[in-house]
Order: C-alpha cells, then sequence, then structure tokens
C-alpha cells in the first residue's frame, strides 16, 4: 500500500479557537489525521516533506493579507509544493477575498466562512476532505507510540502479571511488547488489560489477533472488542491527537534548528564578504 493509500496529512495553519477546540476532534472522529502548526516559516519547510497534504490557512492570522497572498502563490508555483491542496479559513465573508482566492489564485480546498458556525464549517470541510481523498484507502488513524514512556500496558491473565510498551494505537487496535514476553498464541482472549497513555486509561478486554518477531522480541498486534464503550474510544482518539501533534512539533523544533544554523551560516558569511571588501578597499586607498 502506498503513501497516498494511507491517507493525506491534513494540516491547519494558525488554527482559530473554533478549530483548537471543537472541529479537530471532530474531525479525528471520522479518522482523519491532522495537526496544527502555528509558525508559517517552519510550516512552509514542514510541506516540503509532505507534498501531497493538505493545508489550511488561517488568514485572520500570522500574516497580513498581501503577505498570505504570496506565500500560497509561491506553494502554488513551486514544483515541489505544487501539489499541495491549499484551503483557507476566516471569519471574513468578504465577496471579492473569496473570489481572489478561489478564482485568480485558484486554490483547490476551498475557501470556508467560519461566521457560518461550526456545523456548516464542519459540513464543508468533510465534504472537502472527502473530495480531495483525504483518507486514502486508510480505515484508521494510528498513531507511533514507540518512543513514548508514557504509552504503557498492564494485563494480567491468569497467573500472569505483565507489563509492556505500546507501540502504535488506533480505535480498534494497538501492537505491543510486553515484558516478560507471555508467548500469547493467536486469537488468546485477554480477560483485563489496561492501556496508560499518558493521563488517560483504558481498561478492556481484548484479543490476540497475531504476533511477529521484532529485534528478538514478540510483537503482538491486540484487537479492541467490538463493543468497546464510547468513553474509551474518546480516550484513545485524544491520546492519538496528542501523540500525532507531538510528533509533528518534534519535526518542527528539528526543522526550527536547521533553519537557525542556516541563518547563522549565511550572517557569517555576509560578515566574512564585508570584512573582505573593507580590507580590499583600505588597501586601496
Amino acid at each position: 500500500m502506498s503513501e497516498l493509500d494511507l491517507g493525506k496529512k491534513v494540516f491547519f495553519l494558525y488554527p482559530p479557537s473554533v478549530i483548537r477546540d471543537e472541529l479537530i476532534s471532530r474531525l479525528l472522529e471520522q479518522e482523519y489525521e491532522v495537526y496544527m502548526l502555528k509558525d508559517v516559516a517552519i510550516a512552509g519547510r514542514l510541506l516540503l516533506q509532505y507534498p501531497d497534504s493538505l493545508c489550511f490557512v488561517n488568514l485572520d492570522a500570522g500574516l497580513e493579507d498581501a503577505e498570505w497572498e504570496q506565500w500560497i502563490r509561491n506553494l502554488r508555483d513551486t514544483p515541489a509544493t505544487a501539489g499541495i491542496g491549499i484551503g483557507i479559513l476566516s471569519y471574513n465573508s468578504d465577496e471579492a477575498l473569496q473570489k481572489r482566492y478561489l478564482m485568480d489564485i485558484g486554490i483547490r480546498c476551498g475557501f470556508i466562512k467560519l461566521k457560518l458556525g461550526i456545523e456548516e464549517s464542519t459540513r464543508i470541510l468533510l465534504a472537502t476532505l472527502r473530495a480531495n481523498e483525504a483518507k486514502g484507502r486508510r480505515k484508521y488513524v494510528r498513531a507511533d507510540c514507540s518512543h513514548d514512556q508514557m504509552a504503557m500496558i498492564n494485563l494480567r491473565e491468569g497467573p500472569i502479571r505483565a507489563t509492556g510498551q505500546i507501540v502504535d494505537i488506533s480505535v480498534v487496535g494497538f501492537s505491543c511488547i510486553i515484558d516478560p514476553d507471555p508467548d500469547f498464541k493467536k486469537n488468546t482472549l485477554l480477560h483485563d488489560v489496561q492501556l496508560k497513555m499518558r493521563a488517560s486509561l483504558v481498561r478492556t478486554k481484548a484479543i490476540v489477533f497475531g504476533s511477529r518477531t521484532v529485534d528478538g522480541r514478540n510483537l503482538y498486534v491486540v484487537l479492541f472488542p467490538p463493543d468497546l464503550d464510547g468513553r474509551s474510544r474518546e480516550k484513545i482518539r485524544g491520546y492519538i491527537q496528542i501523540s500525532l501533534q507531538n510528533e509533528i512539533e518534534r519535526e518542527g523544533s528539528v526543522l526550527a534548528e536547521v533553519m537557525q544554523k542556516e541563518a547563522a551560516s549565511r550572517k557569517a558569511e555576509a560578515a566574512a564578504q564585508h570584512g573582505e571588501q573593507t580590507m580590499k578597499q583600505a588597501a586601496g586607498s
């Protein structure tokens, strides 16, 4: 399955409070992979790494209108980012502004007027994501927990008492490495499983779907029961949102360090060139 089959990342650049507080969770419920970005410079670098993603820009924050227009035109006109689907979010309902972005600039993912309210904004946004095949063939968003020491499993099964690391998780199941290894067989029913996901705790039954060997250890794939309660699903989705956001922020931090080093290098190079010019001028006088 290709990366596109696995869906597209959906970015919100300078998301307003209604997006952060309400709409993001609704998109996660529909199994879209959603991230928030708060720095336009880092966003420009980050989008280079995800050229098939979708990015919804809040025109009401970050830059002035003319600067936003130039930034979006640059994304559109740069071959490496030309495939990114750009959409607009704004409380500004000016028809001329909407026409400029939709018709003149030619953004692909619509102009969502937030004044229409959360229900209508959600409806329009979901329709846009479906039209742009943001899910791909993926049914569920899965978060990588392998580096999160606060994503743990505790289980009790008969005489077995074991703990382990959750490696990844979705609302249908998770994978984990258990210590000591209980050597569970496929279809083993687990009657008492506790998942600790940072501040959230989920206690449930589960079934071992299978296992494979990774670095000499069994990696178990475990499924939740079909009747997993809504509150537990909500906790899992909340953790997935936190995990995805933390991962993209780590990537952003790395890019910020690279950008700082590049800026320092340019500054040093400019200073060296200025010094050479000064020496030449002094020698010629």
